[in-house]
């Protein structure tokens, strides 16, 4: 099936930066806007309490999901914001170094922020994103 994401580099930019700085869908591609996914285990307890790493990959698994049932994958994604709590940036390298070997080669326009608190008990990772298919 064919790919809705296109991503953009530019020789302009920096190339230290793992990802793409752009990427566009075609006007006819549904669009999937996802909530952020959390490291929430099945029964809603928080997963990995106290490890940043372990987090970020609850949260892909869990947005892996939550893209399968839109009819959706990790290559679809056009966009991430991945929240980190905490003032370290080590942890949101850690929790980054997750994300990005789980998207490979689709090097997504990615934002890493750390923010003070997120909305669980014990949670310190959080991936928002969006996704474009083309349905046939």
């Amino acid at each position: 099936m064919p790919r809705a994401v296109t991503l953009i580099r530019s020789t302009a930019l920096s190339d230290v930066a793992e990802y793409a700085y752009a990427a566009t869908a075609p006007a006819d591609a549904r669009l999937i806007f996802l909530a952020g996914a959390c490291p929430l285990n099945e029964d809603g307890s928080t997963a990995a309490v106290g490890d940043y790493a372990g987090q970020a990959a609850k949260a892909v698994e869990n947005m892996r999901t939550a893209l399968g049932a839109a009819g959706a994958g990790l290559d679809d994604v056009i966009s991430t914001r991945v929240l980190v709590a905490s003032a370290r940036q080590e942890d949101l390298v850690t929790a980054w170094k997750v994300v990005r070997n789980a998207f490979g080669d689709h090097d997504v326009p990615s934002t890493l922020l750390g923010v003070t608190v997120l909305g669980y008990a014990d949670q310190l990772v959080e991936i928002e994103g969006v996704a474009a298919v083309l349905d046939s």
